[in-house]
């Protein structure tokens, strides 16, 4: 086989896995190269770290499918990082952080809301340890405050690849450290968390009334500060207002910089989404990105789940993004922020326009008035809910994550290459996200 007809069938690949789960494509998908294929394994070479994180993580068995679908064979789908003559699986990578691809400075969008946050943590990237430490970030939920920790964490590697670096949330913390005392391992946690270059703790407050957790917390802290290390914290309030946090946390939590994250303005939530949009190839013009901003006011992630949402539906219906369609995937947002599509609502839609009952989709039966009918509920559900593939299964007689797999990738070819399943799909699912139905 020559290298263009492998190049060709990559890109056949890669559009599939496109299609088939939008929510999750990125623009980054275009540097993706073919490193090896012989016929029943295929290297995908990515660009960084992070992307090979993030594909191997959210993205596997997708492209498994698309290449497997179009070479009609079956086929193993590994990532890796291919740097010259070097080549790394996500199972030889040094330990550390699996960061966010998305989650860098340069897709950071700065606003009058978070301009200082934003300088602060270059600035600490920059020069760990010297400069506000510790880094106190706090704000509502989903105002940028964990794409900022991992926009740091990006900001180390390219300044010093060599710093050991930890980054969790306090739950995480907390249950290590319950299991180091439940194992007798507390000279191994001590080793992991106080003797690295940067501890960055999200969401702080879950040591609330947590006594001994707190105890920890604090000796860990004096001994990173101590050895002249970064300490980087994030909190939905200020310290002072952390419920039964101990005042010697609050004097060291305060010792170097406080800075708060409001909820963006509105010219900040246009550049958002249009950040947003250009992360997932996604081109949307200024009247749409203005309609988003306007309909969804309380924070970041919001504003890209409203995207999500758009992505979704236009991908499901095929059709391209428009004011018209973003208005229809929105409805249901404009009243109540964010209309919850549940998958009791797909079936409820499915079952009375194709006069099934629930009982026959959970059922085994394979004739088609039902497989058909199942496989949809499948396909609306991955791409208008947030349900995992286990849990579409569940709702669907207990089904594992393959067969939901091998559901939607049906549909999406039937979708692509049959104008009655098109429409099909656009009415169930205008039916779905209006809340109508079918008496």
């Amino acid at each position: 086989m020559s290298a263009q007809e492998v190049e060709s069938i990559f890109a056949d690949i890669v559009e599939r896995a496109r299609a088939a789960d939008p929510t999750r494509a990125r623009k980054w998908f275009e540097d993706l190269r073919v490193i090896r294929f012989d016929g029943g394994s295929l290297g995908i070479g990515c660009p960084e770290e992070a992307s090979v994180r993030f594909l191997d993580q959210n993205c596997k068995g997708t492209f498994t499918r698309a290449a497997q679908q179009v070479t009609g064979h079956l086929v193993t789908v590994d990532f890796l990082i291919s740097n010259g003559q070097t080549q790394k699986t996500v199972e030889t990578l040094p330990p550390g952080p699996a960061l966010h691809p998305d989650y860098t400075f340069d897709n950071f969008v700065v606003g009058p809301s978070n301009r200082l946050a934003h300088a602060s943590c270059i600035a600490v990237s920059q020069a760990l340890g010297t400069t506000y430490n510790p880094l106190f970030l706090y704000g509502n939920a989903g105002l940028g405050k964990t794409h900022l920790l991992h926009a740091v964490c990006h900001g180390i590697r390219r300044t010093s690849g060599t710093a050991s670096i930890q980054l969790l949330s306090c739950e995480e913390f907390v249950n290590r450290f319950i299991r180091a005392i439940e194992q007798g391992s507390l000279g191994s946690f001590h080793s992991q968390f106080r003797t690295v270059d940067a501890l960055i703790i999200d969401d702080v407050q879950f040591l609330r009334e947590r006594e001994q957790s707190q105890e920890e917390f604090f000796h860990t802290f004096n001994a990173i500060y101590n050895n002249g290390r970064q300490i980087i914290l994030s909190a939905d309030s200020p310290p002072a207002e952390i419920p039964s946090l101990e005042d010697r946390l609050v004097s060291r939590f305060n010792w170097g910089l406080v800075a708060r994250i409001d909820p963006p303005s509105y010219e900040t939530r246009i550049a958002i989404v249009q950040k947003k949009a250009h992360l997932r190839g996604l081109e949307i013009g200024d009247e749409i990105a203005e309609y988003i901003a306007r309909q969804v006011q309380a924070n970041i992630r919001e504003l890209e789940g409203a995207l999500t949402t758009i992505y979704a539906l236009a991908t499901t219906l095929g059709e391209p993004v428009d004011l018209q369609l973003a208005q229809t995937a929105l409805e249901g947002q404009i009243k109540l922020a964010t209309k919850h599509i549940s998958i009791t609502d797909i079936i409820d839609v499915v079952t009375r326009h194709f006069d099934v009952r629930l009982a026959d989709l959970q059922s085994k039966r394979r004739s088609q008035s039902i497989t058909v009918p199942r496989q949809i509920c499948m396909y609306l559900a991955r791409n208008l809910t947030r349900h995992s593939l286990e849990e579409i299964g569940g709702h669907l007689g207990g089904r594992d994550h393959t067969t939901v797999m091998h559901a939607c990738g049906k549909i999406a070819e039937a979708q692509q290459s049959d104008p009655n399943m098109q429409a099909l799909l656009r009415e169930l699912t205008k039916r779905v996200t209006q809340g109508q139905q079918v008496a």
